[in-house]
């Protein structure tokens, strides 16, 4: 998280002038603005200083300097101001104006976490849930996380669900689990709507409901997720929660497969080889059948070897049967029997 749009509560002392340099500001007159603020935050107005250790961090007005912009932040922050201490924290953290420093990001983000700053407390739990600057230490990224949780933060509502879906920082409890991502999942967190489409879909931690599971994998489905989509396709391929539907089921499986989602590619073989929602059209189920083989996909290799051996929708071929039949065991395909391959029938090891 870089340094983040700042907010302004100026004193009375220089008011008119910092009026008439956030007015140029505004107007696109970036130097203006900075010539009004420079005197200001001289004097120690911590907005002054706030807003030109970000034009310095921008280069809005005055050349790019990410070490003057650290120098005006550590100005505020040393006034005690939250948004300053976040910022310094930030540049620690990137190596902007100074050498990176995590142990010193850290410092600086309790300093502003500690007085309620969201984004800092949010960075604090991304630091002990990777160990990045400190000890990796989960109910330490719970705690935090939560803290930010609790001011509306989308991100660290589903990293909370996470974690009480896993048991990772804190007991299991996939009620709590639920309620998190819910509250992800209505701000537009899509991994937060795939996973309420998961337990609603599964009855973990809320009551079985297919139709609930449809709406919040369309929902993520709709924000481009390929595992939503196929999820969406398999609903309507099955009639669950939904009334049965191949063509919907094709749709939301070419959605998908267009992102390489394997399991998609893969109906799509059967669909197009069985005739199911659609024509049978051996070829296409040929093309579905390789794209999810090329993508390690076991189960449609074997397929591959079944349609050229039985001549199913493509001219039979039992060398090109073999090929895939060899390819289907060297992804670890274990099911069929022996009579279903033509290596064994021909002697030939695989």
């Amino acid at each position: 998280m870089g340094a983040v749009a700042l907010l302004f509560a100026l004193a009375s002392t220089g008011t008119a002038h910092a009026d008439v340099g956030r007015n140029s500001y505004d107007r696109g007159d970036f130097k203006t603005g900075a010539d009004y603020w420079r005197p200001l935050a001289n004097k120690g107005n911590v907005a002054a200083q706030l807003k030109l250790g970000q034009m310095y961090e921008q280069g809005s007005g005055v050349e790019k300097n990410y070490t003057s912009a650290l120098s005006w932040y550590k100005k505020a922050a040393d006034q005690g101001n939250a948004e300053a201490q976040f910022n310094v924290g930030t540049m620690y953290d990137q190596g902007k104006g100074i050498a990176a420093d995590k142990g010193q990001a850290v410092l600086w983000y309790k300093k502003a976490a500690a007085q309620g700053y969201l984004n800092a407390q949010y960075n604090l739990g991304v630091v002990y849930d990777t160990g990045e600057g400190a000890l990796k230490d989960k109910p330490q990224a719970f705690a935090w996380y939560s803290k930010a949780a609790q001011q509306g933060d989308m991100d660290a509502q589903f990293n909370v669900g996470t974690m009480y879906d896993q048991g990772d920082g804190t007991d299991k409890d996939k009620r709590k689990a639920a309620m998190w991502y819910l509250k992800a999942a209505e701000q537009g967190k899509v991994e937060a709507q795939y996973n309420l489409g998961i337990m609603y879909r599964d009855g973990e931690g809320v009551a079985k409901d297919g139709a609930t599971a449809l709406s919040w994998f369309k929902k993520a489905g709709d924000q481009g997720d390929p595992s939503a989509q196929f999820n969406v396709g398999a609903m309507y391929a099955d009639g669950d929660g939904v009334k049965q539907d191949d063509g919907q089921a094709i749709g939301w499986f070419l959605k998908a497969a267009a992102q390489n989602d394997v399991e998609a590619e893969y109906n799509l073989g059967v669909m197009f080889r069985d005739g199911e929602g659609i024509d049978k059209n051996g070829p296409k189920a040929i093309y579905w059948f390789e794209r999810a083989a090329a993508h390690r996909y076991a189960d449609a290799a074997y397929n591959l070897g079944m349609m050229y051996r039985d001549g199913d929708g493509v001219p039979s071929d039992s060398a090109k049967a073999l090929e895939w039949f060899r390819k289907a065991k060297r992804l670890g395909y274990e099911g069929g029997s022996d009579k279903d391959d033509p290596s064994n029938e021909q002697g030939i090891p695989i």
